[in-house]
């Protein structure tokens, strides 16, 4: 029987950025792809760093403080994704056993696994992606 691997249900096409864009660009690719992680590469798509929604959020300014949207657009505007993104970060190999990745999400607390090859990121496992995998098993366990 085949064992599944993390490669078998990795998004492929992810959308990341450079660590020297701004906070403004990742807010943007967040709100308009819907997505959660987004994976800093260098130019060589060498998998450097990786900014999260909760880093977004750790980072604004409270609205409670009374500071105004445009204000918090300026200030992300003059920050680069270097300063904030995370950079000692859990990876999965391709061929990673999906039970094995799932261990680890749920044993470091973590959203995402970027998938690193030959130091490249070649994808990422997100919690969304194992609940996709599980529904759709789920799903054909019913119809036979």
């Amino acid at each position: 029987m085949h064992t599944l691997k993390v490669k078998d249900i990795m998004t492929k096409n992810v959308f990341v950025l450079y660590a020297n864009e701004t906070l403004d660009i990742v807010r943007s690719l967040m709100e308009i792809k819907h997505v959660r992680h987004v994976p800093i590469v260098d130019t060589k798509g060498r998998f450097v760093g990786l900014i999260t929604h909760r880093d977004l959020l750790s980072i604004t300014v409270s609205r409670l403080a009374g500071i105004d949207e445009n204000v918090q657009d300026d200030l992300d505007r003059h920050i680069p994704i270097s300063k904030v993104m995370q950079k000692k970060i859990i990876t999965a190999d391709p061929e990673l056993d999906v039970s094995e990745a799932i261990e680890i999400l749920l044993k470091n607390q973590v959203g995402c696994l970027p998938v690193i090859s030959k130091k490249k990121l070649i994808g990422i496992v997100t919690e969304a992606d194992f609940l996709a995998f599980t529904y759709s098993l789920l799903k054909k366990r019913k119809k036979v």
